[in-house]
C-alpha cells in the first residue's frame, strides 16, 4: 500500500522552516479531472495517522507530469494534483462526497529553484480558497526534498 498521502499530510502540517516558493504563483489547475488518473486511495478513520486526510484520494497528472512518471524526471510545466474528497458510506457502497481540498505541485525550475523546482499550493473545498502561504509551501518542499532521487514526487503511476 502506498502511504504517499501520509507524507503529504506531514508536508502540509509541518511548521515552516525557511523561505521557499511563492505559493501565490501556483494556479488552480482548471480541468484537471480530464487529465490522466495516476491512482486512488481510500483512507478511513481507523487509520491512526489519517487526521484531516480521511476520505477518497485521487492523483492526476497533466501530459508533462506523465512524461515525468515515465522517465523519473519531471519537465517544467508538469502539474500533479492530489484531490481529496469526503465519502459517504451506507447500504454496502461508498460514494464520493464534497471536495475537502486540492493540493497542487507545479514544476518550474526557474521560478521555484529554491524548492527543487516545484511550487506548492492547497485549495480548500469547492470555493478554491488558497490555503498555503509561501512559508507553508516551503514546509511542503522540505518534506518532498527527501524524495530528491524521485524528483521530489511521492506518488507513483499505477499501471
Amino acid at each position: 500500500m502506498d502511504h504517499g498521502w501520509m507524507l503529504l499530510a506531514a508536508a502540509v502540517a509541518m511548521v515552516p522552516s525557511d523561505a521557499g516558493s511563492d505559493a501565490s504563483q501556483v494556479p488552480y489547475p482548471e480541468g484537471f479531472r480530464r487529465w490522466a488518473h495516476v491512482k486512488s486511495q481510500l483512507v478511513t478513520p481507523e487509520n491512526p495517522r489519517a487526521g484531516r486526510f480521511v476520505g477518497l484520494h485521487h492523483v492526476y497528472a497533466n501530459a508533462q507530469a506523465l512524461e515525468g512518471y515515465e522517465s523519473g524526471r519531471f519537465p517544467d510545466g508538469a502539474v500533479i494534483v492530489f484531490d481529496l474528497l469526503d465519502v459517504h458510506t451506507g447500504k454496502g457502497t461508498t460514494d464520493e462526497g464534497p471536495r475537502k481540498f486540492t493540493d497542487v505541485m507545479l514544476k518550474d525550475s526557474r521560478r521555484f529553484a529554491g524548492t527543487g523546482g516545484w511550487g506548492y499550493q492547497e485549495f480548500e473545498g469547492p470555493a478554491r480558497e488558497r490555503k498555503l502561504d509561501a512559508e507553508k509551501a516551503a514546509a511542503c518542499s522540505a518534506c518532498h526534498a527527501r524524495l530528491a532521487p524521485d524528483d521530489h514526487v511521492i506518488s507513483t503511476f499505477r499501471e
